[in-house]
């Protein structure tokens, strides 16, 4: 279904978000935005975006909003809160949350949405900011399959891997399965190059030899290298990998499910936040390790 000559709301325009709104332009929607600091807004208000004063203000003027926000608290302000989408919302609009929240959370704000007939999608993000910035992101999407069908022209305006995972919370819960897995292998790359330069290895050979094999993956040969050369500029933030580590683990303990792999992983980031390492890139994560073993992985 071709929605572009309907306005599209976009809400939330940090790391991710901004980038993601610029790519929706360059596909041809025309966009209403708003965020917390309007100095955030002013990029995309040279492309064209009409500036709005309030999430109400957006969902008054949009029948298909995006969010992308930081956790389940800020969505449920930004949706359910004063002044919030839910206040503006007209009849038969799709939410489309791309936050990383609680899927349990979702499903409540999808069954308030329900009672405006109306839907949210929940529909998480991977790829950070590069991906967002390429519009190359990997969409998980849970929710109603007609809403889902109805936006899939704004889902591919941001991303080329797109899937319907399952009903309401599936998007979030599919989030938080790759979170386990981006997580527990960024500990693995961080690990091994730690080893590695105790062993006296040359970093960069160790990335080219086993980065072609088994081993490889996508943190070993894309942050690999920023790793080695200190280069913690953030595609992802340690303090949002921590949170979205915090929200498995909080839906592991409801379900009764072990992920003491996950665990441990989190403990690190969490050390990492403790010395004001929040905000680096998650390939910071090396500096936990080098402490334990007291060396350096650079070149």
């Amino acid at each position: 279904m071709n929605i572009k000559n309907e306005k599209i709301g976009f809400i939330g325009l940090g790391i991710m978000g901004e980038p993601m709104a610029k790519n929706l332009i360059k596909a041809g929607f025309d966009l209403i935005v708003y965020n917390r600091t309007k100095s955030k807004t002013a990029s995309l208000k040279q492309l064209g975006a009409i500036v709005a004063n309030t999430p109400s203000e957006v969902a008054n003027n949009s029948k298909y909003i995006i969010t992308m926000l930081t956790d389940s608290p800020d969505v449920e302000e930004v949706i359910l809160g004063q002044d919030g989408v839910y206040q503006g919302i007209q009849n038969d609009s799709i939410v489309i949350d791309m936050s990383t929240i609680s899927p349990n959370v979702t499903r409540d704000i999808n069954s308030k949405l329900e009672k405006k007939k109306s839907f949210l999608l929940d529909a998480p993000v991977s790829g950070g900011s590069w991906g967002a910035v390429e519009g190359t992101l990997s969409i998980m999407v849970g929710g109603d399959k007609k809403a889902f069908d109805k936006s899939i022209s704004l889902f591919e305006g941001m991303g080329k891997n797109i899937v319907h995972t399952g009903p309401s919370g599936m998007g979030q819960t599919t989030k938080l399965v790759n979170q386990i897995l981006v997580a527990g292998t960024m500990n693995a790359v961080a690990e091994a190059l730690v080893f590695a330069s105790k062993s006296g290895a040359d970093l960069e050979k160790t990335i080219a030899a086993v980065g072609g094999g088994a081993a490889a993956s996508w943190q070993l040969n894309t942050l690999g290298p920023k790793l080695i050369q200190g280069d913690f500029e953030p595609g992802f933030m340690v303090k949002l990998q921590q949170k979205d580590l915090r929200l498995v683990i909080e839906a592991a303990q409801e379900m009764g499910v072990s992920v003491p792999g996950t665990s441990l992983v989190n403990q690190f980031f969490v050390g990492l936040i403790s010395q004001g390492l929040g905000d680096e890139g998650t390939q910071a994560l090396v500096k936990a390790h080098e402490q334990l073993s007291n060396i350096k992985a650079r070149v």
